[in-house]
């Protein structure tokens, strides 16, 4: 079986689970990339085989958060698409897949995630950042961002119908985990919203590229990094730290963190819970001896 049969097989049984289609991507870019490292030869796959990638993927200064979700994607891959595979095949194929499952791959433990505090920008430094964008399709695009806490992923996935301009609501459609959600948008970007949808269709793209395609997370995060390259701001930000500001900046204004939660979209209140050590008002309250 070639390359890309495999891939094809992993989508189809992707999509059969109802998986959602940014997932369906990363777990094909995933696997994708492991088969290469293997030289497609599914036969070589095991415990070891999967740590040596792992070592692999450190050594090309992987996160640990990253090299989960690629250990998760060859996990799946191996259960539900080559056992398949040689559960069709002879048996002398079926005694190969039996030994395969004694090699204990169910077994490869999760890396270890550094526990970092996200990095956020202050409103000044937002404000900063929007003004100084001079494309109004780019200023949009982060403005929205921030004002919605949309992930990259959400925000180029946007259409004409997903947003509510009498309410100021946005519908979230398969996000994180396959879940919907309902967020909000500033009045402030209500007649900038409206300009840009008049001439529309309702499954047309909200911000799209120049040549009318869907716009990538690449070049979201490419816009956003110049933006912050020329308003002088140091911080090793990423697009995500929009998201990370609005919900530091909330919890400033004593904003229930329930709330938060749930327009952020957390499974887990302890997911949210990360915000309240960025912002910590007693902490601010304190001055040095010095």
């Amino acid at each position: 079986m070639k390359n890309q049969d495999y891939i094809q097989n992993l989508q189809r049984e992707l999509k059969y689970r109802n998986y959602s289609p940014r997932t369906i991507e990363v777990y094909s870019t995933c696997v994708e990339y492991f088969l290469k490292y293997i030289k497609n030869d599914i036969s070589a796959i095991s415990k070891e085989t999967i740590i040596d990638f792992t070592l692999h993927l450190q050594s090309k200064n992987k996160a640990p958060k990253t090299i989960n979700i690629y250990k998760e994607a060859i996990k799946f891959f191996y259960a539900n698409i080559i056992s398949s595979f040689l559960e069709s095949r002879s048996t002398h194929w079926k005694w190969g897949r039996d030994l395969w499952f004694e090699d204990n791959i169910f077994d490869i433990k999760l890396s270890r995630e550094t526990k970092r505090l996200p990095i956020v920008l202050s409103k000044d430094e937002i404000l900063k950042i929007i003004e100084i964008t001079t494309n109004q399709k780019h200023k949009l695009l982060l403005s929205l961002s921030y004002a919605s806490w949309l992930r990259v992923s959400e925000i180029i996935d946007l259409k004409v119908w997903d947003i509510n301009l009498e309410e100021l609501t946005i519908h979230i459609k398969w996000a994180k985990w396959n879940k919907d959600r309902i967020t909000i948008f500033s009045q402030k970007l209500k007649n900038d919203l409206w300009k840009i949808i008049l001439y529309k269709e309702k499954n047309d793209y909200i911000i799209e590229s120049e040549r009318w395609w869907k716009l990538t997370s690449r070049t979201a995060q490419i816009i956003f990094k110049n933006s912050l390259k020329k308003a002088w701001i140091k911080k090793e930000a990423t697009f995500h730290s929009l998201r990370h500001s609005f919900a530091t900046h909330l919890l400033e204004k004593w904003t229930d963190i329930r709330y938060i939660q749930e327009l952020l979209g957390h499974s887990s209140i302890k997911t949210t819970q990360i915000y309240t050590k960025v912002m910590n008002p007693n902490l601010k309250n304190i001055s040095s001896p010095l």
